[in-house]
């Protein structure tokens, strides 16, 4: 999957730091957040409502179905409530809440009998070192996939969770290759061939779905 084909990724899906140049819309949600803080429901109402759907799509990204989604975005939202003190209104409210949900999805998976650090050939993650040739990571440039939104979301939850997770960590969280491997404890060279391959399995994914040359 070559650059052109990720950037028109990532602008498909809008799942890319959008909240940034929403200076406006911080002032709004200064009182918002102060009614979260006093313990105010209706104030957490309107939070969960503003931000449902753009989590929600987080989540997809992170997960193999619906379901796991809806349960990682009910965890995130309750950390979301209960961390509000923490917010310094410095920055980006949607984005803080959008590390909540990156980072509560991660935990899922590690809670989950570590599914998280299986590979689809059920070799552990720790398996691949630091000097493993990343020979996916240089594909030819290639005619820039059309398909909707839905139809990518649908093939990245087939990826296996590590492929998934360091998919997502670098190209739409666009995280750097030594922030992901100390985000999930790994090393570098793990993390550039779970990159690779993950770009490699998504784009033939999408090619046998839809019938693609």
């Amino acid at each position: 999957m070559s650059a052109a084909e990720l950037a028109t990724l990532q602008e498909q899906l809008r799942l890319g730091p959008t909240w940034q140049g929403m200076e406006g819309a911080e002032q709004v949600f200064n009182g918002i957040i102060d009614g979260c803080l006093a313990g105010e429901r209706r104030s957490q109402q309107r939070v969960y409502e503003l931000f449902y759907g753009k989590m929600m799509a987080v989540c997809l990204r992170y997960t193999k179905n619906h379901d796991q989604a809806k349960d990682i975005l009910q965890d995130g939202f309750i950390k979301v409530f209960r961390s509000m003190e923490k917010f310094n209104r410095e920055g980006s409210f949607e984005g803080w809440i959008r590390r909540i949900m990156v980072n509560t999805a991660i935990d899922y998976f590690r809670r989950a009998k570590n599914a998280y650090l299986l590979l689809g050939e059920e070799r552990s993650i720790e398996d691949f070192g630091e000097d493993e040739e990343d020979t996916l990571e240089d594909e030819a440039p290639e005619e820039v996939l059309d398909l909707k939104p839905a139809d990518v979301i649908n093939a990245m939850q087939k990826l296996t969770p590590a492929y998934r997770t360091v998919f997502n960590l670098y190209v739409f969280e666009e995280m750097t290759h030594k922030e992901i491997a100390e985000l999930l404890g790994i090393n570098i060279g793990t993390s550039k061939s779970n990159l690779a391959k993950a770009k490699h399995n998504l784009k033939n994914l999408l090619k046998k779905e839809h019938k693609l040359p």
